[in-house]
């Protein structure tokens, strides 16, 4: 069984140019599918970035109409509201995780803990970081302290 290419997307929660930023965006998830027989997409769920990565990925899988790749949701704990609007997420992400090194954490904990496990995971990291604060900008440095791959979104 072949392994796939793992891809985690991060970025800031507010955007200041969508459009540019989708733009971009298409071309490197495009660029990704290309190069790579399957992906796994890791992205998370709060806030500007991670909803118009997200549609960006949905998109192109649908106009490719490929079935290489896939979209992983990774909660970083139960979400208030999860159960109830469950078959909506199901119907939309292709995998959903509970990440279990931060569900058991505080909860002012549990994203940075999630998304250093959804790096420790991936072969690459795409970031959109315009500001040095913050949990993406955070996240991206502790990428580049273990070596991995990072592509930055302009």
């Amino acid at each position: 069984m072949m392994l796939p290419y793992t891809v985690c997307l991060f970025g800031h929660r507010q955007i200041e140019n969508v459009i540019d930023v989708e733009t971009a965006l298409q071309n490197v998830i495009e660029n990704i599918l290309t190069d790579h027989e399957y992906v796994e997409f890791l992205i998370g769920r709060e806030g500007e970035f991670d909803i118009l990565a997200a549609s960006v990925i949905k998109g192109i899988m649908r106009n490719r109409d490929t079935g290489n790749c896939s979209l992983t949701l990774v909660m970083p704990y139960l979400r208030v509201g999860f159960e109830k609007n469950q078959p909506e997420y199901e119907a939309y992400y292709d995998n959903i995780e509970l990440c279990e090194e931060s569900a058991a954490a505080h909860p002012k904990a549990a994203i940075r803990i999630r998304n250093r496990a959804m790096v420790d995971r991936s072969d690459l990291c795409v970031f959109y970081v315009t500001h040095q604060t913050g949990g993406a900008y955070q996240t991206m440095k502790y990428a580049e302290s273990i070596d991995r791959t990072i592509l930055r979104i302009p």
